[in-house]
């Protein structure tokens, strides 16, 4: 059995559905690096009677599909009693497979399947004919293709004529609910208070396996410190790994796109200005996969009037780990590698986004709490409006639209202090500017994370303020 097994439970369900089927089924898991694909398809391998597992290789330096074949035939020969394996060739490694493979309740995972077949391209074709010719032949079978790259996921296989209508399902997993992360302090989940639980969140995100490196007994600093503050820590070596691991030689590329947004979100237009580069489509499809990736977020405004999307968009770096990492973790590189494993003074400073970007990461919570039913949301996103001669602009943190002309303008607010009657004005300001059609209702509403003071409340201003705490039960 799998420790920590927390928060996939409704993904875990969907793949269980496929366990009553009468056919073999191919499925797609996908998901930005340490989101938990492979402890999801782990835990579905205990329902089956045999289970086969294997990874590509990293794409270092050197790397040729010629070891990711050795790599394969000795990870079948390991985990079956098949012996002295060819690895020139895809089919045959597939065919052997298959030999062990026919009978039975299985379940094959080909884990990290953008590194296994990038470099040869006849691989994803051989794998496609040995599906059709051996393994959907065992209906008893399923076959979990899992990866990182989510963007050659989907061009090179649910896009791909030759796995059309052969894909049963597709799951991409996001990061955990912010109600489940808190179970990462058990046993001591209910003597942690909310407050500490945000300074580790505001660098993990819902990220599994960083929330499983902490240790509970430890403060949030002392957390911290061990994580992204020694050279050994797993955040202060992960960067690199990501970068590496995940996108290659194109790499520096993803480093400066990344590092443009680490101050607040921007247009694409901003964004080129920042890395100097010249737009092209080629640019616009590296910003595209850094979102399908999960790094980043492309959050479109919209016409009130209309209810439609516009064209104006913002990117915005939705990991809060990458933004951590490349204000504070990387300026300190020579002191960590020197053992001078200290918080550096001011590292608090970003919190204001950190907490945005895990409200916006959870707003099916905020929905619940506000008591807002999913279906009668119009659209909710980050909000924006360009300034004109006859408007004022104006930049609301998440807007949620009804169906029923009412408008939630959510302000998300981390203040070190309990925040005061100050902010009506601020708010007052945004609302003015906000040009709303007649006939609409404003709700005005205020997520916090270190309260509010008495005279805030007593004014009723605000329709609902929302504690971060709130974030971390299960309504």
């Amino acid at each position: 059995m799998l420790d920590h097994f927390y928060g996939r439970e409704r993904e875990l369900g969907i793949l269980e559905e496929l366990l009553d089927s009468k056919v073999a089924r191919l499925v797609v898991v996908r998901g930005r690096r340490r989101i938990g694909k492979s402890r999801l398809a782990e835990k579905f391998a205990e329902s089956f009677n045999k289970h086969f597992i294997f990874v590509g290789l990293p794409p270092e330096k050197g790397m040729t599909d010629e070891i990711q074949r050795r790599h394969f035939a000795n990870e079948l020969e390991t985990q079956s009693r098949l012996e002295h394996l060819r690895f020139d060739d895809w089919d045959f490694l597939f065919s052997s497979l298959h030999k062990i493979t026919k009978k039975g309740k299985v379940l094959i995972i080909l884990d990290e399947i953008n590194w296994m077949g990038s470099l040869d391209a006849s691989f994803l074709g051989k794998l496609k004919t040995a599906w059709d010719l051996y393994f959907k032949k065992n209906s008893n079978l399923v076959l979990l293709l899992s990866g990182s790259m989510s963007a050659w996921i989907e061009k090179h296989i649910l896009r791909s004529t030759g796995f059309f209508g052969r894909i049963a399902l597709d799951i991409v997993l996001q990061e955990l609910p912010l109600y489940q992360c808190s179970h990462f302090w058990r046993p001591y989940e209910k003597n942690i208070a909310a407050a500490e639980k945000f300074k580790i969140l505001s660098v993990t995100g819902g990220i599994p396996l960083y929330l499983e490196s902490l240790n509970p007994k430890l403060s949030a600093e002392e957390n911290i410190r061990r994580l992204c503050f020694r050279k050994e820590g797993l955040l202060f070596l992960e960067f690199e790994r990501i970068f590496s691991e995940v996108f290659g030689p194109r790499a520096p590329i993803y480093k400066r796109i990344i590092t443009a947004l680490a101050h607040g979100p921007a247009d694409q237009a901003k964004i080129f200005e920042e890395i100097e580069a010249e737009k092209s489509g080629l640019y616009s499809d590296y910003l595209d996969e850094l979102v399908k990736t999960g790094y980043l977020t492309r959050d479109y405004t919209w016409s009130v009037k209309s209810g439609k999307f516009s064209k104006l968009s913002h990117y915005r770096l939705c990991d809060n780990y990458l933004r951590f990492y490349l204000r504070y973790i990387e300026p300190n590189k020579p002191s960590i590698l020197q053992n001078r494993d200290l918080l550096p003074a001011g590292w608090t400073s970003i919190m204001g986004l950190q907490f945005e970007n895990l409200v916006l990461n959870n707003r099916q919570s905020i929905h619940r709490i506000l008591g807002i039913n999913p279906a009668d949301i119009k659209i909710d996103n980050p909000y924006f409006q360009r300034g004109t001669k006859n408007k004022s602009g104006v930049q609301i943190d998440y807007m949620i639209q009804t169906r029923f002309n009412v408008v939630y303008v959510c302000e998300i607010k981390f203040h070190r202090d309990p925040i005061g009657i100050d902010i009506i004005q601020e708010i007052q300001k945004k609302l003015k500017a906000l040009k709303l059609p007649r006939g609409y209702s404003v709700r005005p509403i205020l997520i916090h994370v270190n309260g509010v003071k008495k005279e805030l409340e007593e004014l009723e201003f605000f329709s609902h303020i929302v504690d971060f705490s709130q974030l971390l039960e299960k309504l």
